[in-house]
């Protein structure tokens, strides 16, 4: 029998590493080709592995929440076909090698270690990081064997570490706990540190607080928001619109492009090819920025910010939107929308965005001031279309009418986009939704 080395794939050009979700297989499982073995994450998006080969999952090198850099053989596969040596996705590693994998610690998360290595000595296989902490807190290598590991092959893992390291402290040190916590909240029910925690996981503590921890993307939102307030000096314009047309013509037509297309007309494509044309007659907002260096980007490649089931944000990349008529961007949007929500995207389908449109209207708000998707320069945020009177002019002189009316909000680095330039691009948005013709056919 052969064996396939399954190895952790790469995701995208700029990412070196992901993390293991979720083993949908377990060792001893029949694999059909294409069929799904485990559920990765990267910091751009889930994905599903499936298997290149049909045969029988045989064992499994990493844990759930283990990061495991991409090229590194994660599991591996009987296959029915007979061979001398075994089956690989890359080249073939000794069988030494390939009977005992080392997890993968991330760089960021090891610290210095206090002892070295050589105070470790020991039969047991303790990953750097778990020596560090251990160092640290001043535990033994006889506490350490002792430690019953919930890693694979009993091998002990950071959170069995500081499970231990909290019942010792709880059990010698019962005075401390007497001492009130931060906020009131006593230590006993304080939230364990825990390397990966559980989405949504929640403690409730004395009835009427609730301490909820971050899933990973909301992690990862976080981090990127406050790098990005850091990163630029946030400036919002704002320009109220008149889009009775596109509303008018929208409802004429949506059901017959329904019919013709097999696609649902939304305001969105609408908006994006407002912008795209902003662009163009505006180049330096489809900008970046290296250093003392401004990026102009050629490609204009629009972001299109989507709320997931969860309330996380993410952001496919309509590529080359400025290639693409109405009809092209329609079945583009709502391809990447359905797929978004369904978990579907692939990483490249996130990545390589020059400027982002989010819609901030679809909560019922009428505006917004969104934080710039770095390394982009600027961010347009469409409110809610709401009936408000307006005043019009006509060759008969000034009149009040019922329009649809919606204010547009643009967020630009203020280092790149100064405010003739963000507000003169934002007008021009909006001077192109006003003239849209109600009279086009599809």
């Amino acid at each position: 029998m052969a064996t396939y080395e399954l190895i952790m794939p790469k995701m995208g050009e700029s990412i070196m590493e992901a993390t293991i979700l979720n083993w949908v297989k377990n060792v001893g499982d029949t694999i059909e080709v294409d069929e799904t073995i485990l559920e990765i994450a990267t910091d751009k998006v889930d994905s599903e592995i499936p298997s290149p080969v049909a045969g029988k999952l045989t064992s499994i090198l990493f844990n759930v929440n283990d990061v495991v850099p991409i090229g590194t053989v994660i599991a591996h596969i009987e296959t029915g076909a007979a061979s001398e040596a075994a089956v690989s996705s890359g080249e073939q590693a000794p069988q030494s090698q390939v009977e005992e994998k080392i997890p993968y610690v991330p760089a960021h998360d090891v610290q210095p270690a206090a002892a070295s290595s050589a105070s470790f000595k020991s039969d047991r296989f303790y990953s750097p990081l778990v020596k560090s902490i251990a160092s640290q807190e001043g535990i033994t290598v006889g506490e350490l064997d002792s430690i019953s590991g919930s890693g694979q092959d009993g091998r002990v893992t950071k959170n069995d570490l500081l499970d231990y390291i909290k019942h010792k402290s709880s059990s010698t040190a019962p005075s401390q706990q007497q001492a009130p916590a931060p906020q009131s909240v006593p230590a006993a029910t304080q939230t364990p540190v825990s390397e990966k925690p559980a989405t949504g996981q929640a403690t409730s503590i004395s009835g009427d607080v609730e301490i909820i921890e971050m899933d990973r993307m909301r992690r990862l939102i976080a981090d990127h928001m406050v790098m990005s307030k850091h990163t630029s000096p946030h400036v919002t314009s704002f320009v109220e619109v008149d889009v009775t047309n596109i509303v008018k013509w929208r409802e004429k037509v949506k059901k017959e492009f329904s019919q013709k297309y097999g696609q649902n007309i939304t305001f969105t494509p609408v908006f994006i090819d407002a912008v795209v044309k902003a662009i163009h007659d505006f180049p330096l907002i489809n900008s970046s920025v290296d250093g003392t260096n401004i990026i102009r980007k050629k490609n204009i490649n629009i972001g299109m910010a989507a709320a997931l089931p969860s309330g996380n944000l993410i952001v496919p990349v309509i590529k080359d939107a400025d290639n693409m008529n109405l009809i092209g961007l329609t079945k583009c949007v709502n391809d990447l929308a359905g797929r978004a929500r369904n978990n579907q995207l692939k990483p490249e389908e996130i990545q390589g965005g020059t400027f982002t449109l989010t819609n901030v209207g679809s909560f019922g708000n009428i505006m917004g001031t969104p934080i710039i998707n770095q390394p982009q320069v600027a961010i347009m945020a469409v409110g809610a279309i709401k009936k408000k009177p307006a005043v019009l002019e006509t060759p008969d002189g000034d009149v009040i009418a019922i329009r649809h009316m919606m204010f547009l909000s643009l967020s630009y680095d203020h280092r790149v986009v100064d405010g003739s330039l963000g507000g003169s691009f934002l007008r021009r948005t909006a001077d192109y939704l006003e003239a849209f013709d109600v009279n086009q056919s599809i």
